[in-house]
C-alpha cells in the first residue's frame, strides 16, 4: 500500500477475487464508504482504489478499506450492515474494527459464531475473562445466543463438563404443577428459545444425545433451589423476571470450576406491579465485586432487521420522556 501525498492514498488489493468482494456488486460497498465521507472521493481501477480529498477523511477512508480488506481476506462476506459498522467504529476512533468480526466461537460441526458489534465483542470477552457475567440489553442484541455459543465452545473444548440452561417461567408463576403433562411438557414453551439455539449450533441429533445424557440440562429457575452447580457453564435467561430473592438463590448455586452468565432486558419485565426485578437489584449489590462483569448492550448492538434497532431507540426516548414528565 502506498500513499502519494497527504491528501491522496492508494489501496492495492492482492487479487481480483478479493477486489470483487471488497467493492461489492456494482461497487455498492465502495459507494457506501464514499457516501459516509463527503470530503473524500474513491476511484477503483484494476486492483487499486485511489482516495483523494480532505487529509483527515482520506486517512479515515483508507483505514475503513484496510479493515474491510482484512475481513474479505478472512473469507467473510460484506453486506451493508457490516460496512456501516466498520465505518462507525473507524469514525469513533476504535482500533482494529476487523478484530470485532474475526474473533470466533467454535460451536462444532465446523461452524463458528462471531460477534457482530463492538458491544457483543466486549460481552464475549467478558464471558471469557470473568466467573460471573451479566448481559443486559434489549431484544435482538444476541445476549442469550452468544452466551450459549460460549457455553457450547466450553463444553466442546473440555473447559466444562456440562451446560445448565434456565429461565423463570413467570407466565405460569411458580404453579407449574397445575399445568398438564410431565415437567418437560409444562416448561417447554418457556424454554423453547434455548432449544432452538442448541439445535442451530449442534444439530437436533447431537442436542438430543447431550440432553439424554444430561450433559446439557434445561430447567426452569424454580428447580435450581438446593443445588450446587460444579463443573458447569450455567446460563440464566430472561433474568429480568426474577425477584431479588430468586436472583440471590440462583447466584449462590455457583460451585467450583463453574461459570455463570445471566441475561435479561430490564425494560421488558413480566413481574407484577411493584415487584422489583432481581436483575435491577443485583447491579447495585454486586457493583465492584471482583470476577463479576456487567455488560450493557444497546440499540447499536441489535443484529436483527435494521428497523428493530430504530424501534428499540424510539422506545428508549419514549420511556425517558415519560420519566421526565413524572
Amino acid at each position: 500500500m502506498t500513499y502519494p501525498s497527504d491528501t491522496d492514498a492508494r489501496v492495492r488489493v492482492p487479487s481480483n477475487h478479493l477486489m470483487v468482494e471488497l467493492l461489492g456488486n456494482r461497487d455498492v460497498h465502495l459507494r457506501r464508504v464514499e457516501d459516509a465521507f463527503s470530503a473524500a472521493r474513491l476511484i477503483a481501477r484494476g486492483n487499486e482504489i485511489d482516495i483523494t480529498g480532505d487529509e483527515r477523511e482520506v486517512a479515515l477512508v483508507r483505514t475503513v478499506l484496510d479493515e474491510l480488506l482484512v475481513l474479505v481476506q478472512e473469507g467473510q462476506s460484506l453486506d451493508a450492515d457490516r460496512v456501516d459498522r466498520v465505518i462507525s467504529m473507524v469514525k469513533a476512533d476504535i482500533p482494529k474494527p476487523s478484530g470485532v468480526f474475526t474473533d470466533s466461537i467454535s460451536v462444532g460441526r465446523g461452524k463458528v459464531v462471531r460477534a457482530k458489534t463492538l458491544g457483543q465483542k466486549r460481552y464475549v470477552d467478558s464471558i471469557r475473562e470473568n466467573t460471573l457475567v451479566f448481559g443486559i440489553g434489549p431484544a435482538g442484541t444476541g445476549k442469550t445466543y452468544l452466551a450459549m455459543a460460549c457455553a457450547v465452545e466450553a463444553l466442546l473444548t473440555g473447559a466444562t463438563r456440562r451446560i445448565i440452561l434456565s429461565r423463570p417461567a413467570v407466565e405460569a408463576g411458580e404453579r407449574l404443577g397445575f399445568l398438564p403433562g410431565d415437567l418437560a411438557a409444562k416448561v417447554d414453551p418457556y424454554l423453547r428459545p434455548l432449544y432452538d439455539a442448541l439445535y442451530e449450533m449442534l444439530g437436533p441429533e447431537e442436542t438430543g444425545r447431550l440432553l439424554d445424557q444430561r450433559i446439557i440440562e434445561i430447567a426452569p429457575l424454580a428447580y435450581m433451589r438446593g443445588r450446587t452447580l460444579n463443573d458447569a457453564f450455567v446460563v440464566l435467561d430472561e433474568a429480568q423476571n426474577t425477584s431479588p430473592e430468586q436472583m440471590k438463590m440462583f447466584l449462590t448455586r455457583l460451585g467450583f470450576n463453574s461459570k455463570m452468565v445471566i441475561t435479561g432486558d430490564i425494560t421488558q419485565m413480566d413481574l407484577g406491579t411493584g415487584v422489583p426485578s432481581g436483575l435491577s437489584v443485583v447491579r447495585r449489590v454486586l457493583h465492584g465485586v471482583d470476577g463479576a462483569g456487567f455488560i450493557e448492550l444497546t440499540g447499536d448492538d441489535v443484529v436483527r432487521h435494521r428497523i428493530v434497532a430504530a424501534i428499540v431507540d424510539a422506545y428508549a426516548v419514549y420511556e425517558a420522556q415519560r420519566k421526565s414528565e413524572r
